[in-house]
């Protein structure tokens, strides 16, 4: 199966790993290990900036004004529920701006953490 054929394929779990996942329907969105800060500015309020994420599906790219100038971007909605997450960024304008093409907007509103903790299932001595 090639990755074209893969896109549309809802990932499940990453055993071990905290995730964040979608507050509506609990599917997973990104690794918590993908964030790069938590410290952006969503529609909604805070946004993380993600090097990557999972089962999301893209709207249209448009250019989008925001507090750091012009972007390209395309919204960027949960597979499952079809929730707003956030945006994915194409294009930056500005050239100080550009780290940003290629990664994620994530709502942080629109997400809870999965932290896969697991429990010691042996007893204290």
């Amino acid at each position: 199966m090639s990755s074209a054929d893969t896109r549309n394929q809802v990932i499940q779990a990453y055993p071990d790993h905290p995730t964040y996942n979608c507050a509506k329907c609990s599917t997973v969105i990104a690794l918590q290990d993908e964030a790069i800060t938590k410290l952006f500015q969503g529609r909604d309020g805070r946004g993380f900036l993600m090097h990557s994420a999972v089962n999301l599906k893209l709207g249209s790219r448009e250019d989008r004004s925001l507090i750091t100038g012009v972007h390209t971007v395309a919204d960027a909605f949960c597979m499952m529920c079809n929730e707003r997450m956030g945006w994915y960024y194409h294009k930056a304008s500005d050239f100080s701006q550009k780290y940003k093409e290629g990664k994620y907007l994530l709502e942080r509103e629109k997400l809870v953490k999965e932290n896969a903790w697991m429990l010691d299932d042996a007893s204290p001595s």
